[in-house]
């Protein structure tokens, strides 16, 4: 009786879904949810994305909308927090009746979210989760959760093969171990730096670590040429100054989890380099415009992560508009479909996986900015 009770009541709630849903389509607005980190450690990152994701919101509105309705996007905080992504992510898709979800920026809460937008059947773009499961789970691609960025595998061969072409061939490596995305990171750069080169140490912290000096300390010892770091920017905030204080004065560099307003303006940055999704060095009209438009509105030049929240809302309107009605699997199916958007942080193609294929830049730190080092085209 328990177990037939139990099914009345999902069957009961996945109907609450779709009638909420159809609710939505017969609105005289496209409702899209957007979870992101707006407060808490990786905050820089939320509110970025967040940025541009507003300033595609307000083009598309001014444009007319979709299919003759105005678009309204609801966004959730989620502070940072795995928990709390599944907490908003439920919200959006079972209270508010969303018609898609943009986020997460982060790998681990895009796993979190991404696994309700897959139970309930919403289709949920990622603006920059690159942790190769946030699409793919043990060799089976998730039918209702797609990305528009490159994934730690290509990122993590490329800061490899950059380390390589630097010349180095003694590196050590700093790994945040309660991270997917600096664990993923790390073990795509390993297999490739090896090719070429030896890891000197490998040292390991936790996601609260705030003294990293017995770490950085066990590193000098070994005489490294250069330290990878593949972690976030609070992180590389704390380690930079401390590798300092202890005598590590070589290279640093890292991935795109650096990209930050802060780290820009650490001193003991300054000649490092880290991989990233765009730089605002790029000449062409669509990234170009983009640059113009954010400044204009917000007065600042826009980071990679404001790039990405600006693409993915407009590739998930993109998706509504070929799709022709505001309906999930008419959605889904049509982000699938997605070829050649012509996006600000380049030509976007969802492929078989749920993934972009898009160029890697490096960028180094320069006179506290961020300049273009290097482009790698995609493999």
């Amino acid at each position: 009786m328990r177990n037939v009770l139990m099914t009345l009541l999902a069957a009961a709630l996945f109907i609450a879904v779709g009638c909420k849903q159809q609710s939505s389509e017969n609105s005289n607005e496209i409702l899209i949810g957007e979870y992101g980190s707006l407060t808490g450690q990786t905050a820089t990152f939320g509110q970025a994305s967040h940025d541009g994701l507003e300033l595609a919101l307000e083009q598309l509105n001014n444009a007319g909308g979709l299919l003759g309705k105005k678009i309204r996007v609801i966004t959730e905080d989620d502070a940072s927090d795995a928990t709390q992504a599944v907490n908003v992510v439920q919200k959006l898709v079972n209270s508010d009746g969303v018609v898609g979800v943009i986020g997460e920026v982060a790998s681990k809460r895009s796993l979190a979210g991404g696994g309700i937008c897959e139970q309930y059947h919403c289709p949920m773009l990622s603006p920059s989760s690159t942790n190769p499961d946030v699409t793919v789970e043990n060799g089976k691609v998730k039918k209702y959760v797609f990305r528009i960025c490159f994934i730690d595998t290509f990122q993590g061969s490329i800061d490899g093969k950059f380390a390589s072409q630097q010349g180095w061939k003694n590196v050590a490596m700093m790994t945040n171990v309660d991270e997917d995305y600096s664990k993923g990171l790390a073990q795509s750069f390993k297999q490739e730096f090896s090719k070429s080169g030896k890891l000197a140490a490998e040292e390991s912290y936790g996601g609260d670590t705030q003294d990293f000096k017995a770490q950085l300390s066990r590193i000098k010892q070994q005489s490294p040429e250069a330290v990878y770091v593949p972690g976030y920017y609070n992180e590389v905030g704390l380690i930079l100054p401390q590798a300092k204080q202890v005598g590590l004065n070589v290279p640093f560099f890292g991935g795109d989890g650096w990209d930050s307003p802060l780290t820009l303006k650490l001193p003991d940055a300054q000649g490092d380099f880290y991989s990233d999704h765009y730089s605002p060095d790029d000449k062409s009209p669509e990234s170009q415009e983009f640059v113009r438009l954010f400044q204009a509105k917000f007065h600042r030049t826009p980071d990679a992560m404001a790039v990405l929240g600006y693409d993915a809302m407009r590739v998930m309107a993109d998706a509504i508009r070929r799709a022709g009605k505001a309906d999930r699997d008419a959605i889904t199916e049509a982000l699938a479909r997605t070829k050649d958007f012509p996006g600000a942080s380049g030509k976007i193609t969802i492929d078989k996986d749920h993934n972009a294929h898009k160029p890697i830049v490096i960028l180094q730190l320069k006179n506290f900015d961020a300049t273009l080092f290097k482009t790698f085209q995609p493999e």
